[in-house]
């Protein structure tokens, strides 16, 4: 069963940065993989994607100009960087990939359109 792994959370100041990681017990080479969030009282909502040959990168209008979504191979990890954190950025963060097919980023953020989550990291944004 493939397993997420996301690390990296913690609590920042606002406009301050934080980088986020999620890595797999198998090789995320062949997958798209997004960062979903959930605050607290609200539903989980799509915030970035990334292909897996890296042909696409995609934003919630949000997080855009703020949060950069990127990937090492040679560490089997994809990367959140958040940049100018905002307290509306407090939120648990998942990291998913999507249902067939895997390869590519969905056209929306759907969560139905996603079949595999970690179990998230929490990121707190305060003074």
């Amino acid at each position: 069963q493939v397993q997420l792994v996301e690390s990296g959370g913690g609590l920042v100041q606002p406009g301050g940065s934080l980088r986020l990681s999620c890595t797999a017990s198998i090789t995320l080479d062949y997958y798209a993989i997004a960062w979903f969030r959930q605050a607290p009282g609200k539903e989980l909502e799509g915030v970035s994607c990334i292909n897996s040959d890296d042909s696409g990168t995609f934003y919630e209008d949000f997080v855009k100009g703020r949060f950069t979504i990127s990937r090492d191979k040679a560490k089997n990890t994809v990367y959140l960087q958040m940049n100018s954190a905002k307290p509306t950025d407090t939120a648990v963060y998942y990291c998913a990939i999507p249902l067939y097919p895997a390869t590519y980023c969905p056209s929306s953020m759907a969560l139905t359109k996603f079949g595999t989550w970690g179990q998230g990291t929490q990121v707190t944004v305060s003074s």
